[in-house]
């Protein structure tokens, strides 16, 4: 109390017989003089960073309510040498934090648009690697890489569907860029945008998958819009501004985050769907891109500038905590948050 603390977390690490870290845990309620929680975890030594993870989880649990996602992972595009005939794009795949970043697939042509799969085994991007743009899924568990649609024009910005066995997409093979899907397993398609003249892209699903969020410029500018994939019947979700594109749903369903220009300046901006009020920004940023919210709905990363380099950068929902993820040299582009993942095969525990 003495020093202004709302809480203390304490603890110590002890060696098991078997080589193993023990780390027991107790997090205290200064103001109400309590122990909320005590935990102790068992992994190796070299997971003690996972460990870090799960205790941080725990904790913003007890203390928030809300599942914390401190042990989930992200996925984003490194460009090295950007803007040159020796450009090399590598897939990166690290911690929350940005920590322990490895490369999962390099190329010395583009790779955009990353997405996970439901269950965090999958991913699914954009490759030029057949000399146009193609969508690949990639199993992260075996490194099986199997291009899914390689159709004539443009193939683009893949989005897994909540039960993990379709993929909605943008194609041109039609004509003009439209929202489809595709089932994974049989390759079969469908079609669910038809508005000649416009590019409808970007597409994202809802929580129970029936329905489609987009971007398109049918109305002459890049507007969100949402389609119901029984019906088909579209609606406009976004007023305000000349320019909104790119939106994620929250996990409450209510909120949508998306790219917001304003005077402007592009940045990331929270809408709520049952009222009609201006768009909150939450950026101070300039030139924000590819927002992905955290699959807690606490946080958010999105792409940015700085010094004219692509970095990534994570603001809490409110707009009131903001950072910036360390990053190796290069443009770092097109963020991606995984699902909650399960990481009781590295760290194990009891209460």
């Amino acid at each position: 109390r003495i020093v202004g603390m709302d809480y203390l977390l304490i603890g110590r690490a002890d060696l098991e017989p078997n080589g193993e870290l023990g780390v027991a845990w107790h997090l205290y309620d200064v103001t109400a003089g309590r122990e909320l929680l005590s935990r102790r975890l068992v992994a190796s030594p070299v997971h003690m960073r996972d460990v870090a993870h799960r205790i941080a989880d725990d904790a913003y649990a007890a203390i928030t309510g809300v599942r914390g996602a401190f042990s989930t992972r992200i996925l984003y595009v490194l460009v090295q040498n950007p803007g040159t005939s020796y450009a090399r794009y590598q897939l990166r795949l690290a911690d929350s934090d940005g920590e322990r970043a490895r490369t999962v697939f390099e190329s010395t042509e583009p790779l955009m648009s990353p997405g996970w799969s439901p269950d965090g085994m999958r991913i699914a991007y954009v490759s030029f690697e057949t000399g146009k743009s193609s969508i690949v899924v990639h199993d992260l568990g075996t490194d099986e890489r199997r291009i899914v649609a390689n159709f004539e024009g443009i193939n683009g910005a893949p989005a897994f569907s909540p039960d993990g066995n379709t993929l909605a997409m943008s194609l041109s093979r039609d004509g003009n860029s439209e929202i489809y899907t595709q089932d994974i397993a049989t390759g079969a398609l469908r079609r669910v945008t038809r508005h000649p003249g416009a590019i409808d892209t970007e597409p994202t699903w809802n929580a129970a998958g029936d329905a489609l969020i987009f971007t398109s410029d049918r109305g002459r500018r890049p507007q969100i819009y949402q389609v119901d994939l029984a019906t088909l019947f579209v609606e406009r979700l976004t007023f305000h501004g000349d320019y909104n594109a790119r939106a994620r749903l929250l996990p409450d369903q209510r909120h949508l985050i998306y790219v917001h220009r304003r005077d402007g300046i592009y940045h990331i901006a929270w809408k709520d769907l049952e009222r009609d009020d201006l768009p909150r920004v939450l950026t101070a940023t300039s030139l924000d891109e590819s927002p992905s919210v955290a699959p807690n709905g606490a946080m958010l990363i999105y792409a940015t500038q700085d010094g004219g380099r692509g970095i990534l950068a994570v603001v809490s929902i409110d707009g009131g905590a903001t950072y910036q993820l360390r990053s190796a040299s290069g443009d770092v582009r097109e963020p991606t948050w995984s699902p909650f993942l399960d990481t009781t095969r590295v760290v194990s525990g009891s209460e």
